[in-house]
């Protein structure tokens, strides 16, 4: 929890800065942010579905979702974080990847949630970072949702 509020507010602090400068660019042959998520599902369709009508995921015709970076209340970043293999904040999902999801509106996710007898795991209203809520999908993946501080 304190490392993950760390990385969420060093990338608040640099985003606010605005030290992204194209001085400080590092030479060609980097990485510039992540264009995708891919995972194996056991019934993809089914799954695709859920994220769909619970999470309001926009899934398309093809079968996934392009995500914007530049949607309204989007952060302006990504983190990516490489946790050790003992971690037990994955848990209860035995899986090796956790998705952290921005939301727009909480309370309102919360609601649909709710609605559709998904069990929260875990909330946390009180981080500096903003608000947290823990899930975990049809397949068993543990997912966390944040609604970035405002």
């Amino acid at each position: 929890m304190k490392r993950r509020s760390i990385l969420l507010l060093c990338l608040t602090l640099l985003s606010i800065a605005g030290l992204a400068t194209a001085a400080s660019a590092p030479p060609a042959g980097h990485i510039t942010g992540v264009g995708g998520v891919f995972f194996k599902a056991k019934d993809p369709k089914a799954l695709a579905a859920w994220y769909r009508d619970v999470l309001g995921m926009p899934v398309e015709a093809w079968g996934g979702a392009a995500l914007r970076y530049d949607a309204p209340k989007h952060p302006p970043a990504l983190a990516w974080n490489a946790f050790p293999a003992t971690t037990k904040y994955f848990a209860p999902s035995t899986s090796g990847l956790m998705i952290n999801y921005a939301v727009d509106d909480m309370d309102a996710l919360l609601a649909r949630l709710k609605s559709k007898d998904v069990t929260i795991i875990k909330r946390d209203d009180n981080d500096p970072n903003g608000r947290f809520t823990w899930i975990l999908d049809p397949e068993g993946n543990k997912v966390e949702l944040w609604e970035p501080k405002r």
